[in-house]
């Protein structure tokens, strides 16, 4: 059998159904930067966490644990949030930084950047502006919701790639029930002041947290949409 009709045959046993749709959801979320005030039913979100904790995790450990805001719990913590970032409050996170962006990294991450400013008409080398908009994120972009997503202290890095693998899930989830989100590293670098008030124990490292709620599609920072890398440069083939 030739390449061709291998590669022919492989396709033609996939569930192109199932396929679509997750093809579908993969390129119709994005990271959400403006929302409506309106709650999402506790149901949908509880369906939303339902799905998500189907995660594949490392020896099934489940590392991760959510705490969900609504409606005054939201609105304490944002206000508390914001106040503590913008008056130069303690900040730490409970996992490393990244050391340096460098190369194709450095590439990506600046295209991003530059995406989102352009939209909102921030001119290049404006860090006023970018502060401003970077501040946004501690209003959790105006989402009535946040997810508070950490991981066990004694399951390492194991445990952090396990609550990525259900961050993806979440978000995916969310996209499939018609719901919005914003993944959020920003709200992790302020680990001390989230575990306060919050009341989490040492035992439990924040890894980041996730602002959803229904999307506000009118307002122009959800207007673009970010790229992503072809094969050629993610993928080495051994054959």
């Amino acid at each position: 059998m030739t390449e061709a009709a291998q590669t022919a045959a492989a396709i033609g046993t996939e569930n192109t159904d199932d396929a679509a749709q997750l093809d579908r959801l993969l390129r119709a979320r994005y990271s959400c930067r403006a929302f409506l005030p309106d709650p999402v039913p506790e149901p949908v979100i509880a369906r939303i966490l339902e799905m998500a904790q189907r995660t594949a995790s490392w020896c099934n450990s489940q590392p991760w644990h959510t705490i969900v805001t609504s409606g005054d719990a939201t609105e304490r913590f944002r206000q508390a949030m914001y106040e503590h970032a913008t008056t130069g409050g303690d900040g730490a996170s409970d996992l490393p930084q990244p050391r340096e962006y460098r190369g194709v990294y450095l590439d990506r991450r600046r295209e991003s950047g530059f995406q989102l400013y352009n939209t909102l008409g921030i001119p290049r080398g404006d860090r006023a502006g970018y502060q401003r908009q970077a501040m946004e994120n501690f209003r959790l972009f105006g989402a009535p919701h946040v997810a508070i997503i950490t991981t066990e202290e004694a399951l390492d890095v194991y445990g952090a790639v396990d609550c990525g693998g259900f961050v993806s899930t979440f978000l995916l989830a969310a996209q499939a029930m018609g719901v919005a989100t914003v993944a959020q590293a920003a709200l992790a670098r302020y680990a001390p002041f989230v575990r306060r008030h919050f009341e989490i124990p040492d035992d439990r490292l924040l890894v980041c947290g996730i602002s959803f709620g229904y999307g506000d599609h009118d307002h122009l920072v959800n207007s673009y949409r970010t790229s992503r890398a072809p094969l050629t440069e993610t993928v080495r083939w051994m054959r």
